[in-house]
């Protein structure tokens, strides 16, 4: 009897091992599944929420500033608001924020969504550097009457849009990192000065990073754009859509705006036009969506 217990006692202490072995190999790969998950979580709210509340903060802080100096020193007699405007530092209508945002910049379930550039429609080497951002460098199209020439990522004029209620800060250049992760709208490099003849080109998120151009799909024909800058407030009225393009299509951007990828659209003559690039379909950066406008006063 004591020998067959013997013999038993080591059968049952290796089963119990063996289970209790499975048992910590399952908890601990749980605890890596929620760990992960939980950090996935927490990336995506950075992405999609908290990129929105920072850039949209700065660029109605932004707005503010600008204003402000305008109206205390404006050029030669009281300064030209346009009337009334949206509330500064306005997001875009929509309700809550679901980046894709953007903007755009500007929310996007990534940031490469809402580049409104991988390739810019400027073409041949891209300004916006792939999303990656480059420096703001020139190449965003020939020179259009007086061009708007100082350093990157200052801003200059602010751009609002009643139709989607957006007030937003333009700054000069199109650098991801420097003028749109921070909210703002970019001021392609060689395109028109606002105002001028020739063509006001500006890019922004439409997805995360303040998201500014997230609704730009919503205007329609007739809608007005204001562009204030110190020297006044110019407005435009929307008068064409391209609903998708190539990001290499470099014919919109050019002072006499026309797709060499759709040539039915855009324009055949000079004039004083506006165009606002950013990408689609939202959460990709695969295609850019070109609103046109043409100066009225």
């Amino acid at each position: 009897m004591r020998d067959r217990g013997r013999e038993r006692v080591p059968v049952v202490v290796q089963a119990r091992s063996g289970r209790r072995g499975l048992v910590r190999a399952l908890r601990l790969a749980a605890e890596t599944v929620v760990t992960c998950g939980v950090l996935i979580l927490l990336l995506v709210v950075h992405q999609l929420w908290w990129t929105n509340q920072q850039a949209r903060a700065e660029a109605g802080e932004q707005v503010r500033v600008l204003e402000r100096e305008w109206d205390i020193s404006p050029p030669g007699g009281p300064s030209s608001s346009g009337g009334s405007s949206p509330p500064v530092g306005s997001s875009p209508s929509g309700g809550s924020s679901s980046s894709g945002g953007s903007s755009p910049s500007g929310g996007s379930s990534s940031s490469a969504g809402s580049s409104p550039g991988g390739s810019s429609p400027s073409g041949g080497s891209s300004p916006s550097g792939g999303g990656a951002g480059g420096g703001g460098s020139s190449g965003g199209g020939p020179s259009a009457g007086k061009t708007a020439a100082s350093s990157s990522g200052e801003t200059f004029a602010v751009l609002r849009i009643p139709r989607i209620g957006l007030t937003v800060p333009v700054a000069r250049g199109i650098s991801k990192h420097g003028v749109l992760d921070k909210g703002y709208v970019g001021h392609y490099p060689g395109t028109a000065a606002p105002g001028r003849a020739g063509n006001v080109a500006l890019a922004g998120h439409r997805n995360t990073h303040g998201e500014p151009f997230r609704y730009v799909n919503r205007l329609r024909k007739g809608d007005e754009i204001t562009l204030r800058t110190r020297e006044g407030t110019y407005t435009y009225r929307v008068d064409q859509i391209l609903p998708v393009t190539s990001p290499r299509d470099t014919g919109v951007i050019q002072p006499v705006p026309r797709s060499v990828v759709k040539p039915s659209y855009g324009y055949s003559k000079a004039g004083s036009y506006l165009t606002l690039t950013t990408c689609t379909p939202e959460f990709t950066s695969r295609y850019r969506l070109i609103v046109w406008a043409t100066l009225r006063r």
